[in-house]
């Protein structure tokens, strides 16, 4: 936008404050919900004219001389406002005529039809409540540049409106699994944000300082830890839902702040977390539409149960076309894939190409159980086969989205596995937990635990395609903003002041 967009409307500043009106308002009584009062409307004959009060953001001014049209909006919907110079009085008209685009107000008057049928509201009160000095998002166009998007979020859900229903949609997403694990007698608990030592998944942690303590912090990269030191404290069945942090890459379905949740149930095991994974994820498909249909992108999912279970090994060796544990040939196929090698453990270069030749083919959904000992460290073996643990992914439409254990609470050996995590010096294993270690030697019940990652689940029940899309402010590179003079190129079109008359003929009239 140009300076004299802005000159201008701080122009109109001082204009309202030399009528002894403050522009930037205060409480505004009695307003209520737009959609609400439209819905209420029902006319007769008899009855007069109903009187109503709303409050919202001026979206469009359409100017005819001594009397204008204008469009209010609200979180809940929009009404068209009808301004009349000789029914307002000077002082509310001269009030009006400083109104831009993008001004907060408060209206009260009577709500009646124009003779095209639009609902309106005849005001005959005005409130300003705040004075917009930069324009928004151009009507028509809206604000379309990604990057703009995601940095000026507020933008975008004003220009935007299904921005807010996806939005609005996590939130509902969100209330419906704590119900569904309230319902199971779930507690839900929080544990630290802040650990000595970071834990409970193999990642690169966030380093930060304690100035009181003089001690060296990690953000947590996940909470499985404090969680499983309930288990042994006596709250046999947990979830949390919160952020963890993990000093990584940015791609469309990773963002190193990200909100997982987890879940622990003590005297069960992963086939427990399977069974509670499946019904939390057709309770929530069924809360979005009638059917267990869904779509996303070109696909349809059908998420009708059972679903079926494939095996970690099996796939491997059907995709990648040679046993997991062939360590010549891993290298090889990873070598040739471009996939870098160097000291990693071998069981992690495997990891890489399941993720590289099988992930893809996982349209789902599908549960990927008995996963390799050596890559869960967290994890019961299963006494049968102790080269699996009992372990399962789910997939959906190729994306990871939960992560389930039958844990391990044989204290010795999962020192054994800390130690040799150490020795491969895994990232997120700095140094040994021995408070958990201690924890778990006091006795922790045979459980279930299951991880799901909330961002990528909305993603999914809100077909949204990049997970900056579900997050309300995804971290971005460092930008330096323009002046506020010369920000959101993209508002430009707006502009500060009203149309001409003659310039934008009214859509409606009373």
């Amino acid at each position: 936008m140009s300076n004299q967009q802005r000159d201008e409307r701080l122009k109109t500043l001082d204009k309202l404050r030399a009528l002894g009106l403050d522009p930037f308002g205060g409480k505004f009584v009695g307003a209520r919900p737009i959609a609400e009062l439209l819905a209420g409307y029902n006319p007769t004959q008899e009855a007069p004219a109903p009187t109503v009060t709303a409050a919202g953001r001026i979206r469009t001014i359409r100017d005819m001389g001594k009397a204008a049209f204008a469009d209010l909006r609200d979180s809940s919907g929009k009404v068209q406002l009808y301004f009349k110079q000789n029914q307002m009085g000077d002082a509310l008209w001269n009030l009006y005529k400083c109104l831009d685009l993008g001004d907060l107000v408060g209206v009260s008057g009577e709500l009646f039809k124009t003779r095209t049928g639009e609902l309106s509201i005849g005001v005959k009160q005005l409130t300003l409540l705040c004075k917009s000095i930069l324009p928004l998002p151009e009507k028509y166009h809206g604000l379309r540049d990604v990057e703009l998007r995601y940095r000026h979020r507020y933008l975008d859900m004003i220009a935007n409106p299904e921005v807010q229903d996806t939005f609005r949609r996590r939130i509902r997403i969100l209330s419906q699994i704590r119900r569904y694990l309230d319902e199971r007698a779930f507690l839900e608990v929080e544990t630290p944000m802040m650990h000595p030592i970071p834990g409970g998944a193999a990642a690169r942690p966030f380093i930060t300082h304690h100035n009181t303590l003089d001690m060296e912090l990690y953000l947590r990269i996940a909470p499985e830890l404090y969680l499983k030191r309930l288990l042994v404290g006596g709250f046999e069945r947990v979830y949390e839902i919160n952020r963890n942090f993990r000093n990584e890459g940015i791609d469309t379905r990773h963002n190193p702040e990200f909100t997982m949740m987890e879940v622990y149930q003590a005297y069960g095991d992963y086939n427990d977390m399977m069974d509670l994974t499946e019904g939390l994820f057709v309770h929530l498909a069924r809360d979005v539409q009638a059917d267990l249909r869904l779509p996303y992108g070109e696909m349809t999912l059908d998420l009708t149960p059972p679903w079926p279970r494939r095996k970690y090994l099996e796939l491997f060796r059907q995709h990648v076309g040679f046993e997991w544990d062939d360590r010549a040939r891993v290298l090889e196929r990873a070598a040739a894939d471009h996939i870098p090698t160097g000291t990693r453990p071998i069981e992690a270069v495997a990891g890489d190409l399941f993720e590289r030749h099988v992930e893809p083919t996982l349209a789902g959904p599908v549960f990927i159980t008995e996963y390799p000992t050596p890559i869960c460290p967290l994890t019961k073996a299963k006494r049968e086969d102790p080269k699996v643990c009992e372990r399962f992914e789910l997939f959906i439409a190729h994306m990871e989205l939960a992560n389930a254990f039958t844990e391990l609470n044989d204290p010795l050996d999962q020192r054994e596995r800390f130690l040799r995590q150490l020795a491969n010096k895994d990232e997120g294993m700095a140094r040994l937990d021995e408070d958990f270690l201690l924890a778990l030697e006091h006795g922790m019940p045979p459980a279930g635990g299951l991880g799901i990652g909330i961002d990528r689940l909305v993603m999914l029940l809100t077909n949204s395609h990049s997970i900056r899309d579900v997050v309300l402010f995804p971290l971005l590179r460092e930008h330096r903003d323009l002046p506020a003079a010369e920000a959101a190129p993209e508002a430009a079109a707006a502009g500060a002041a009203k149309p001409a008359p003659g310039d934008a003929a009214p859509t409606s009239a009373p």
